[in-house]
């Protein structure tokens, strides 16, 4: 029998659950369905969140030819017969009066060297075929430059919690296995808070439950039977992702001890060391920030030890950074402080520049005043002179809070002399 997540894979786009944002009414994936109009593109999100079901769907929509590949198991010489078998295929399309080239779904886009995704690209360029790829990883750091310049990248977000009852109610009512079974749902908490917004992981953790003879499903159940078989619903390696999160919430917590263990526990995996380090890099910017800047230092210093080093040296680059961050002070006031921007951002629109601000490159421009009553803050002693940078409208905002580190003391009360305020 197919597992349960395989036998309820939607087959049509009414049936898809979730992503609003790309494939809702006039959202731009549905419009590019509607349209026929069809780019080459890239989703990127965590497992579960329906990135192939996604790349299907879109196919058997647009009635279009449908490869696979897989950067775990496919190289150069797979992606040239696949483009092959698209070339004959774009003949058939074109005899036959349809728009648009063959699709080529690629799963772990991330996973494919240099050379690979090189490959890709005359094919992409002259539209022998529509490339659909799938990552878990930013696209930015694994895919080349080339190959982004000529696809879209969609974000798919975790699944919401009424799209988990949606998908649980699916399971219960349409499917022949569950149906027989007369389960009775009773809680639906740690359903939902061990599947971490990924249907492929819900869906399994009720095939788990379902299978062990249970006809009740509650939070008691659900625990015990996870407790007694750890692995056995995250049957994709879906697992690295809580792992990770430990490793990274045990840095932020100062337990260098724990840090090191989860550490460890993706060394002894496999775990690609570049996802790891890269975590680091993120880590001492949101985590440890201002509190201590050489955290970042250390980090990207780690992540160019790691490419000198390679493996398996380059555990020990990793250690050194991963006790160096769980150790260091924490502070997140520049992460905070840059949503705050963002936020204000997006309430305020495009605020004009202050006009002793503004750049004058041109005549006219001096003419109008631009930049003619800027201070320039050198000319004044501390290198400072009081002066508006803010939008007038915004001008009284305050979006950095120092924290309570000593380094941010120190910034706070330099910034209190400069500006003689709070």
């Amino acid at each position: 029998m197919l597992p349960l997540a395989e036998r309820l894979r939607p087959k049509t786009l009414n049936d898809y659950i979730g992503q609003e944002h790309l494939v809702g009414e006039g959202a731009i994936l549905r419009q590019m369905i509607t349209s026929g109009n069809l780019s080459s593109f890239i989703l990127w999100g965590q497992p579960g969140v329906g990135k192939t079901t996604l790349a299907r769907i879109i196919a058997h929509e647009l009635e279009r030819p449908f490869y696979t590949l897989s950067a775990v198991t496919s190289g150069v010489k797979e992606v040239r017969e696949v483009i092959d078998k698209a070339r004959l295929a774009n003949q058939g399309l074109f005899a036959s009066g349809q728009k648009g080239s063959p699709i080529l779904f690629i799963d772990e886009i991330h996973r494919f060297s240099k050379s690979q995704q090189d490959s890709l690209l005359g094919a992409v360029e002259e539209g022998v075929i529509t490339l659909i790829g799938a990552t878990t990883e930013n696209p930015s750091f694994e895919v080349i430059n080339p190959l982004l310049s000529r696809c879209q990248i969609y974000v798919l977000h975790p699944l919401e919690k009424h799209h988990l009852e949606i998908l649980l109610e699916r399971a219960l009512t349409q499917d022949e296995h569950i149906c027989s079974l007369h389960i009775e749902v009773k809680e639906t908490e740690a359903l939902f808070r061990y599947s971490g917004g990924d249907a492929r992981k819900l869906l399994n953790i009720i095939e788990l439950v379902t299978n062990s003879g249970v006809h009740i499903i509650d939070n008691e159940t659900v625990t015990k039977q996870l407790q007694q078989n750890p692995v056995a619903y995250d049957k994709d390696g879906e697992l690295h992702y809580d792992i990770i999160s430990a490793f990274i919430k045990s840095i932020r917590g100062s337990d260098p001890d724990a840090a090191i263990y989860w550490l460890a526990r993706m060394v002894a995996a496999g775990e690609d060391p570049k996802f790891i380090a890269r975590r680091l890099v993120i880590s001492a910017s949101e985590d440890i920030g201002l509190a201590n800047p050489n955290a970042l230092l250390v980090a990207n210093a780690c992540f160019d030890a790691l490419t000198k080093l390679g493996w398996p040296e380059g555990r020990i680059p990793l250690a050194m950074a991963t006790i160096y961050l769980a150790t260091s002070q924490k502070s997140n006031s520049a992460y905070l402080a840059i949503d705050q921007a963002l936020k204000t951002v997006e309430q305020t629109g495009n605020e004009p520049v202050p006009l002793h601000l503004r750049n004058a490159p041109t005549k006219l421009m001096d003419e109008l005043g631009y930049g003619a009553e800027y201070q320039y803050a050198h000319d004044f002693p501390n290198h400072f002179v009081e002066q508006q940078y803010l939008p007038d409208e915004l001008k009284d905002m305050r979006f950095w809070t120092p924290q309570g580190s000593p380094q941010e003391v120190k910034m706070k009360e330099w910034m209190e002399h400069l500006w003689k305020r709070e």
